[in-house]
């Protein structure tokens, strides 16, 4: 079974910049898609970012496009989240997740996603 575990979230200023990083165990990462998810206090969690097996089919929600970058190294079993110009609304706890099935397209959609880390507390404050 996939395990993630997500690290890397912090307090940061506006403009500032952070990046996630989400480890995995259990199975190897290269054939599962692996979604970015953050939900802020008294909203629903939403899609941020999706990679599939390799990093040329990405996906990003409207308001990170430009922003954000997610990668993966599958050697390290890791998938990154490099996200810069950060915002007040980027607040919320982010998570990780992967496809339930291998070998499949990415997309910012929950239930396409099995596995989820515990999630890392990202505040964007001054």
């Amino acid at each position: 079974q996939l395990q993630l575990v997500e690290s890397g979230g912090d307090l940061v200023q506006p403009g500032g910049s952070l990046r996630l990083s989400c480890g995995a165990s259990g199975l190897t990462l290269d054939y599962y898609s692996i979604g970015w998810f953050r939900q802020a206090p008294g909203k629903e969690r939403e899609g941020v970012s999706c990679i599939s097996l390799s990093d040329s089919n990405t996906d990003y929600t409207d308001s990170v496009k430009g922003r954000f970058t997610i990668s993966r190294d599958n050697a390290k079993n890791t998938v990154y989240l490099q996200m810069n110009s950060l915002k007040p609304e980027d607040t919320g706890v982010y998570y990780c997740a992967g496809d339930l099935t291998p070998f499949r397209r990415c997309v910012l959609a929950q239930n396409q996603y099995g596995y989820w880390g515990q999630g890392t507390q990202v505040t964007v404050s001054s």
